[in-house]
C-alpha cells in the first residue's frame, strides 16, 4: 500500500451514520499512477442499497427538508465550507484515487464544483417556488391559478470514475436545493471521493438524517435496484450509453424520471480558411486533458483535404510535447488512465486502428510502467466509418479524418450516435 492519505478510511453514508458494508466485505482502491492499493472501500449489499432508500423515502415523506428552503440553504453553504476547509485533503485524495492531474483541480477536478455549491445556495434561497397566475374562468367558472414547485422526490444519482468531485456535486447539490433525498451511487473505481463527501455531509451540516446517503457496491447487480425500486421517483446517471440504455428500460415499470448523460466522439471542424494548425494543435491538447477521459472531448479532428498532412504533423508534435507524466507533476497534462481494465480497452482499439488500416503519427501503445498508461495517441489514414471514429474511446487517441468541403465537414461531424459536443472553426 502507497504512503496513507490525510482523508479517514472509506465508509457509506446510510440514515446518517457512516458504517462499513453490511457483510464486512471490502475492494481494494487502486492509485492508478502506480497500480498501488490505497485504501479499501466497503462493498455495500443489497440491505446497505435497501436501507438507504428506505431512509431517503422516510426522509422525504416524514421530514420538512423538501419545505424548509431556509435549512437548505443553510446547509449547501456548509458543505461549500467544509469543502473548502478540507481542500487540500480532498484534492490529495482526488490525484490518488481518479489519476487526475494537479492542473485539473483548479476546474472540473475540484475547485469550480465547489465554488459552483455557493451559486447553487443563492438560487435555492431566491427562487420563485411559487408563483400566482391570478384568476381565469375557463369555461365561465373562475378559479384562481397557482404554479408550485416541488421536489420530485427520492433521486438516485449513479455517477461515474472519470471527474467525480464534479459530477457527485452536479447531480447533488440541485437536488438536495430543490428539496429531494439523495442516493449517490460512485462507480466502483473512485467510491473514496464520494464516501468522504458523505462524511463531510454527516459531520459539518446540519442535513438530517437521511436526505443524503452514499452506498459503495462493486457488483452492478447489487446497485441495479436504483433504477427499479418504486421508492425511488428519479434516477440521474452519467456514463456510458448502454449503461443508460438499461437504466432507461429499468426505470420505465415504475415511471421514473430519467436523466441521463451519456458518451461522446466529438468532432472538431476545421474549415477551409480555418488556421489549421492552431485548431491541430488546441484539438490534440484537449484530446490529452486527463488521458482522454471526459465525455464532451473532442476526439474526431476533421480537416480539409489539402491541409490533412499539416494537420496531422500538428496533432503529432503537441501529443509529443504534452506526453504522459505523473499526476503530481506541476506540468501534467495526461496522466494514467482510471484502471487495468481501460488500459486494456484502449489497447485493443489500438490494435484495432492497424487493422482497419490506420497509421500512427505519434503513439500507439501502452506505456511498460507501474500503472495504467497509454502513450498520446494520433491516427491517421481512417475514414469516418472506422470503429475508431465511431465509438468512444476514452483514452489520449485522436483520430485525424479529411473533408472535402463545408458540406462534408458537417455530414462527416454528424455521422455519429453521439451528440454530446463539437467545435467549428473558420
Amino acid at each position: 500500500m502507497s504512503a496513507p492519505l490525510a482523508a479517514p478510511a472509506p465508509l457509506q453514508l446510510i440514515d446518517g451514520k457512516l458504517v462499513p458494508g453490511g457483510s464486512g466485505a471490502t475492494y481494494p482502491i487502486l492509485n492508478p499512477a502506480n497500480g498501488a492499493e490505497i485504501g479499501q472501500a466497503p462493498d455495500g449489499t443489497a440491505a446497505d442499497v435497501d436501507a438507504a432508500i428506505a431512509a431517503a423515502r422516510r426522509a422525504f415523506d416524514e421530514t420538512d427538508w423538501s419545505t424548509d428552503v431556509e435549512l437548505r440553504v443553510r446547509c449547501l453553504r456548509q458543505l461549500h465550507q467544509a469543502l473548502l476547509d478540507n481542500a487540500d485533503d480532498f484534492r490529495a485524495l482526488t490525484r490518488a484515487e481518479v489519476g487526475m492531474p494537479d492542473f485539473m483541480m483548479g476546474a472540473a477536478g475540484f475547485d469550480m464544483p465547489v465554488a459552483g455549491l455557493e451559486w447553487v445556495a443563492d438560487l435555492a434561497e431566491s427562487y420563485e417556488y411559487e408563483t400566482d397566475l391570478g384568476v381565469a374562468a375557463p369555461m365561465g367558472i373562475k378559479s384562481r391559478r397557482t404554479v408550485r414547485r416541488e421536489a420530485v422526490g427520492v433521486v438516485a444519482a449513479i455517477t461515474p470514475w472519470n471527474v467525480p468531485n464534479q459530477i457527485n456535486l452536479a447531480k447533488i447539490a440541485p437536488a438536495l436545493a430543490a428539496g429531494c433525498t439523495v442516493v449517490l451511487k460512485p462507480a466502483p473505481d473512485t467510491p473514496w471521493v464520494a464516501c468522504e463527501l458523505g462524511r463531510l455531509i454527516a459531520e459539518h451540516t446540519d442535513i438530517p438524517a437521511g436526505v443524503f446517503n452514499v452506498v459503495t457496491p462493486l457488483s452492478n447487480e447489487v446497485a441495479a435496484v436504483l433504477s427499479t425500486d418504486p421508492r425511488v421517483d428519479m434516477v440521474s446517471f452519467t456514463g456510458s450509453t448502454a449503461t443508460g440504455r438499461a437504466i432507461m428500460a429499468a426505470a420505465a415499470p415504475t415511471l421514473k424520471k430519467v436523466f441521463l448523460e451519456l458518451g461522446g466522439k466529438s468532432a472538431a471542424i476545421a474549415l477551409d480558411d480555418a488556421d489549421v494548425a492552431s485548431v491541430a494543435g488546441a484539438t490534440a491538447f484537449a484530446a490529452c486533458i486527463h488521458a482522454g477521459q471526459g465525455c464532451a472531448i473532442t476526439t474526431r479532428l476533421v480537416v480539409p483535404r489539402a491541409k490533412y498532412d499539416e494537420a496531422v504533423q500538428v496533432a503529432a508534435a503537441t501529443m509529443e510535447s504534452i506526453g504522459a507524466k505523473d499526476p503530481s507533476d506541476p506540468g501534467a497534462i495526461c496522466g494514467p488512465v482510471i484502471s487495468q481494465v481501460q488500459r486494456d480497452r484502449v489497447e485493443e482499439y489500438l490494435k484495432l486502428a492497424i487493422e482497419e488500416g490506420g497509421t500512427f503519427a505519434t503513439g500507439g501503445s501502452v506505456i511498460d510502467q507501474d500503472g495504467f498508461w497509454i502513450q498520446p495517441t494520433v491516427v491517421a489514414g481512417l475514414d469516418n466509418s472506422s470503429r475508431l471514429a465511431q465509438e468512444e474511446i476514452f483514452g489520449p487517441v485522436l483520430v485525424v479524418i479529411a473533408h472535402d468541403g463545408d458540406d462534408d465537414a458537417v455530414r462527416i461531424a454528424n455521422d455519429s450516435a453521439f451528440g454530446l459536443s463539437g467545435s467549428v472553426d473558420s
